[in-house]
C-alpha cells in the first residue's frame, strides 16, 4: 500500500496544486491523507477548502481548523484564523469543526495533527533557544501513551518540520513537513520559530509492506510559484508571511 501524506496547507492552494501534480507524476497513491491545518493564513482559504472538499481526502482536525471554526470570533482570534474565517462559508467552517482528532487509516496506521490526545501540542519536538528541535525519546514516548500498543505507524504534522523517528519497541513517527507554510513564529510562551529553510512545498509518501508494516519513506520538496503566494500575503498586510513564503525563514 502506498500512502501520500499532506499536512499544514494553510490556505496555500498554489502549493497544494503543485504537490498534487507532483504526486500524479510519480504514479499517484493508493490513499492520500490530510493531517489538518487546511486553510488558516492570508492566502486562499476558500479556494483551498473547495479543492479539498472536491478531493474528499481522509482528514484530521488541526488546531487552526478548530480555531477558524470557533464562533463567535473575538479579539483573541489570531489574524490568520480570522482571515480564513471571514472568507469561508458557514458550512465550510462547520465541516472543519466536524473533522476527527484522530483516524486509523489502515490497520496499525494512525493519523492526527499534533498529538493523539491534543491538536495543539508538539509530539516529536521541543523548544530550545527559541527554535524547534527534536524532543528527547522519553518525552516522545510519554506523548504517545494514548495510542493503542498495536500502532505501527504514526502520521502527524503541526510542527511544519519534516521528521522521521523510530521509537524502539514502538511505532515509527512520520511528519512530511508543511505543504503551504515553510516557516512561522509562535509567540505563545515559550516563543519560538519553525523554519524549513526553503520555500518548497513539502509532502510525503509511505509504502507499507504486505505485512502492513512501513517499509519505505519519502519526504518530497516541490518547487512552485512561491513568489505569487508571497505577494498575496503582502496584499493581505502580512509581510512576515511573505518573508516565510519566499525564503523558508522568518528573518534574513
Amino acid at each position: 500500500m502506498r500512502i501520500a501524506v499532506v499536512a499544514d496547507i494553510h490556505g496555500n492552494v498554489l502549493a497544494l496544486d503543485a504537490v498534487l501534480d507532483d504526486l500524479g507524476s510519480r504514479g499517484g497513491a493508493d490513499l492520500t491523507v490530510n493531517l489538518g491545518d487546511c486553510v488558516s493564513g492570508p492566502l486562499w482559504p476558500r479556494e483551498t477548502m473547495e479543492r479539498l472538499q472536491a478531493l474528499n481526502l481522509p482528514t484530521v482536525r488541526g488546531n487552526h481548523d478548530r480555531r477558524v471554526a470557533q464562533d463567535p470570533a473575538d479579539e483573541t482570534m489570531w489574524p490568520s484564523d480570522r482571515y480564513a474565517k471571514e472568507r469561508l462559508t458557514s458550512a465550510q467552517r462547520e465541516a472543519l469543526l466536524a473533522l476527527p482528532l484522530t483516524l486509523e487509516i489502515a490497520p496499525g496506521v494512525v493519523a492526527f495533527h499534533a498529538r493523539p490526545d491534543h491538536d495543539e501540542k508538539y509530539l516529536a519536538d521541543a523548544i530550545v533557544g527559541g527554535q524547534l528541535v527534536r524532543a528527547p525519546l522519553a518525552a516522545i514516548r510519554r506523548r504517545l501513551k494514548p495510542l493503542d500498543p498495536a500502532c505501527r505507524l504514526v502520521l502527524c504534522g503541526h510542527s511544519h518540520r519534516s521528521e522521521l523517528v523510530r521509537i524502539p519497541g514502538g511505532p515509527v513517527i512520520f511528519n512530511p513537513g508543511s505543504v503551504g507554510c515553510p516557516a512561522y513564529d509562535d509567540d505563545t510562551p515559550p516563543a519560538h520559530v519553525s523554519e524549513q529553510g526553503s520555500p518548497h512545498a513539502r509532502y510525503g509518501i509511505v509504502e507499507l509492506g504486505a505485512d502492513g508494516r512501513p517499509r519505505r519513506f519519502e519526504t518530497i520538496a516541490v518547487d512552485y510559484d512561491h513568489e505569487a503566494a508571497a505577494k498575496q500575503a503582502e496584499q493581505a498586510g502580512r509581510p512576515e508571511w511573505a518573508q516565510a513564503l519566499r525564503t523558508g525563514f522568518m528573518k534574513d
